[in-house]
């Protein structure tokens, strides 16, 4: 059954501390490829361990059971945040992590279905990821079965064609277990994101789409994780859902939030040190 109500703070800590091993993973598992894309997991670290630790309905263990919620990852990017929460959960060998992209291991910069056990979907290209989580609603229709999917798509995703072609198909087929969320941390690969080709008002172009929409900061795990759980748990909604989260890209190092330079790069061992007390200290732990 999908949770309901308030998290205790118990709770409610574990999630926060599950973010920031989310993160410290990823700053160590790009030390071992030598390359990362560190400030694309920052942004979206609430957001996965809130729904791979709170919300999905999952079987630690099971990767591959067939009543799984699914999701999808736009950002395919990063997924070196992504990796260590599976293994974490049981879905693969926490001992593959050591080898990540090196020659033979399944653990490569964007996600393989075909490779590794708790990946519902493989993304290089950005723009597929909702219309993989719509197919995968509407296959498990067609088996009577109820599971939900989510699809996390990054905000310079939203000026791709297809995002839109899947949202009129979504709320169409009347998908009221799809929810996607956009990591709206303001940037992308080549800068800002309104100064490239401006996406906003996201709220309004996603109601006009016939999505039910919310906005919440994508950092604050009690309203986010409080967010998903309703979401998750409505059984009346006729109509997909659109969370957009607000976040700050890089999140938690200082020299690296809002600093598009960084959203590929590699830490010096100094830099490296400094970042992981940046991040323990500010995950309020």
């Amino acid at each position: 059954m999908p949770k309901t109500g308030a998290l205790s703070p118990d709770h409610l800590r574990h999630l926060k501390e599950r973010a920031l091993f989310c993160r410290l993973e990823t700053v160590r598992l790009i030390q071992i490829a030598k390359v990362g894309h560190y400030t694309s997991v920052f942004s979206c670290a609430e957001i996965l361990a809130a729904l791979y630790y709170d919300t999905m309905r999952l079987k630690p263990g099971v990767p591959d059971w067939a009543d799984r919620d699914r999701f999808t990852m736009g950002k395919g990017h990063a997924a070196v945040g992504l990796y260590p929460i599976l293994a974490d959960l049981g879905f693969f060998d926490p001992a593959l992590l050591d080898g990540y992209t090196k020659l033979g291991n399944p653990l490569g910069d964007h996600p393989d279905m075909r490779k590794v056990p708790g990946v519902d979907f493989s993304s290089g290209s950005i723009g597929h990821a909702i219309s993989g989580a719509l197919g995968m609603v509407l296959a498990g229709r067609a088996q009577g079965r109820d599971f939900h999917a989510f699809a996390l798509v990054g905000d310079g995703e939203m000026q791709e064609g297809q995002v839109w072609e899947a949202a009129l198909s979504a709320a169409h087929h009347k998908a009221a277990n799809l929810t996607v969320i956009v990591d709206r941390n303001g940037f992308q690969l080549d800068g800002e994101v309104d100064d490239i080709i401006g996406v906003e008002d996201l709220t309004q172009k996603w109601q006009a789409f016939g999505w039910e929409v919310h906005r919440v900061d994508g950092h604050d795990m009690a309203a986010l994780a409080t967010l998903l759980r309703q979401v998750r748990a409505d059984t009346a909604r006729t109509r997909p859902c659109c969370i957009i989260a607000n976040t700050v890209k890089g999140k938690g190092v200082s020299y690296m939030e809002t600093e598009p330079g960084w959203h590929l790069g590699y830490l010096a061992p100094e830099d490296e040190a400094r970042a992981i007390e940046e991040l323990k200290q500010g995950a309020g732990l």
